[in-house]
């Protein structure tokens, strides 16, 4: 009896808990999706509250004040990046690049628009530094086995931030956006730009 009557309520509390996770995976999108329309002043718990399908209340106790909602997404957003990222593998340069044009496809109107208002709002900047901060990284790892040589050199920091420079944002929307390439030839751009680096001995 007592095994009997304990499987409904197991089975009401992962319900819940799944009914609640999915609860705030709709509350972060439809902040991060109000964010891409329009400035951050917009984004306020009654819009995002609106746009969830949720009460301001349900938004207040799932995530605290505006701002701590702000950083919620922005946390979660970087969670995403990070995941996506770290699946690159060192030192295969093609699969690099097939990585990191995978994330711009999806994320970079994200970043773009980021990018565009951190001047704006501390908290903007603060996010943006972080990306900054995992893109470095990324490029430290990714490109490890052509930097790891010039480890103790000058010519280490000036190498890492080239690799910087050719694989930012700004460097694809350059390629992608305003010169209308396709997916692939951006691809065959990078490999291009970056063979001098990366030739192996």
């Amino acid at each position: 009896m007592n095994a009997g009557g304990a499987q409904p309520r197991a089975y009401d509390s992962r319900k819940r808990a799944s009914s609640a996770a999915e609860t705030g995976r709709r509350i972060l999108q439809a902040t991060e999706d109000l964010f891409l329309e329009g400035p951050l002043a917009g984004v306020t718990l009654s819009a995002v509250a609106a746009r969830a399908g949720v009460t301001v209340q349900t938004v207040i106790r799932r995530f605290g004040d505006r701002a701590s909602l702000i950083d919620a997404c922005a946390q979660a957003a970087s969670g995403r990046v990070g995941s996506q990222r770290n699946a690159a593998p060192p030192g295969d340069v093609p699969a690099a690049i097939d990585n990191l044009l995978e994330h711009y496809e999806t994320t970079a109107a994200l970043a773009l628009k980021l990018l565009a208002e951190e001047q704006t709002s501390p908290v903007l900047a603060d996010i943006t530094a972080g990306g900054r901060r995992l893109h470095r990284q990324w490029c430290g790892r990714v490109f490890a086995p052509f930097l790891d040589p010039l480890n103790g050199s000058p010519d280490h920091d000036r190498r890492l931030a080239q690799f910087v420079a050719l694989c930012d944002v700004y460097t694809w929307k350059l390629l992608r956006l305003d010169a209308g390439l396709s997916r692939d030839q951006v691809a065959h751009c990078l490999l291009e730009m970056l063979a001098p680096f990366t030739r192996r001995p």
